[in-house]
């Protein structure tokens, strides 16, 4: 392994993020290679910048959009999947240079990451791919390092595009980065890498899902202010207040493509003291047809048992219960060539306080 080459020691995923980081930016601009697009009449609009595409590991191309808009509140943390062993891909593959725009890069002067793990000079960069000198790739997870061929006049004239590693924003020093070892590497037009880390549109729709922002959860109480002891609180949320959310991620120059819908199925309460009952028992009030949670509260169902609510049996005194209230969105995907599939459930946490006062008797 030509170390010695090289601008990175290879020590720990740590240090090669700090020096990835620490890079300018490089050109990355160029003519797409492949032209296959997915079947949708907007425009994607996303946030990667081509100048950046070899100065950070975490910079995807991944183009994002949202069919039914963004919702009005959105929460400020991401969904938390109900299966703590799943997350989405922490690396993959993209395609990020024409053969013309590699050769203008390095025409340039510019220096980059050849992968997730390695920051090469511009003379290695001449080597391999304009002289066809052979080069290490880097991959811990194999036995030992492969040899990749190296190529003349940087592919030009070819249909296709070189790939590169991607790394999930905030998972630069996560040890299943270091899966995505092979240097930038040439692609032919309409054609998906043979690699087990090479983007599907599963992996679209598990980026989609990262992106996904839905309504705060605050749910609306009867009586406001402070419950009674062995009165049940009516716990509702209004009709349209949940709906589904739809999330699209597009590769440019793949014709790889999901959408994402998160639907929200049920509401789960937690009293915030053993000291209640809830409605259902369960605590789990299913959203109804037309996006609502539960019944309004009206005037003279102070007696009645409502759909979604609490009991509590015990009066606060001078430190309110936590209601907890989270709701659970079903997820599924799909995308391209009829791809589509189911990815854990999502929750969405909130809290708030409810005070409870010592009154067996109350005109509501």
């Amino acid at each position: 392994m030509t170390v010695n080459r090289r601008l990175l020691g290879w020590t720990s995923a740590a240090t090669a993020a700090a020096l990835l980081w620490s890079a300018g930016p490089a050109l990355a601009n160029g003519t797409p290679g492949n032209t296959t697009t997915p079947p949708h009449k907007d425009k994607p609009t996303g946030d990667a910048d081509g100048r950046n595409l070899m100065a950070s590991v975490t910079h995807s191309s991944i183009q994002v959009t949202y069919p039914g808009g963004h919702t009005e509140k959105g929460s400020l943390d991401d969904l938390t999947s109900v299966d703590p062993n799943w997350e989405p891909p922490v690396c993959w593959y993209e395609p990020v240079f024409t053969p013309e725009a590699l050769k203008k890069a390095v025409e340039s002067g510019e220096s980059g990451a050849v992968n997730a793990h390695e920051w090469w000079s511009n003379g290695i960069f001449v080597d391999h791919y304009d002289k066809g000198e052979p080069e290490d790739n880097f991959d811990l997870s194999s036995a030992k390092n492969s040899t990749a061929d190296g190529y003349k006049n940087y592919n030009v004239g070819k249909k296709g595009m070189f790939w590169r590693s991607v790394v999930r924003k905030g998972h630069e020093s996560d040890t299943k980065a270091w899966d995505c070892g092979r240097i930038m590497f040439w692609q032919d037009a309409g054609t998906i890498p043979d690699d087990k880390h090479a983007p599907t549109p599963e992996t679209l729709a598990a980026y989609a899902y990262d992106k996904i922002q839905v309504p705060e959860t605050k749910v609306e109480l009867r009586p406001e202010g402070k419950s009674t002891v062995n009165l049940p609180t009516w716990i509702w949320l209004d009709k349209g207040t949940f709906k589904e959310v739809k999330v699209r991620a597009e590769l440019p120059n793949t014709g790889l493509w999901a959408e994402t819908t998160a639907k929200p199925v049920s509401l789960h309460l937690e009293p915030g003291t053993d000291d209640a009952d809830t409605y259902p028992a369960s605590g789990e009030c299913e959203i109804n047809d037309d996006g609502s949670i539960g019944t309004p509260y009206k005037k003279g169902d102070a007696d009645r048992t409502p759909p979604c609510g609490i009991t509590y049996l015990r009066a606060t005194n001078g430190e309110p219960y936590p209601l907890k209230a989270s709701v659970t969105w079903q997820i599924t995907w799909e995308g391209t060539g009829g791809a589509n599939g189911d990815l854990p459930n999502g929750t969405f946490e909130t809290t708030q306080d409810v005070n409870v006062q010592e009154i067996q008797s109350v005109n509501r």
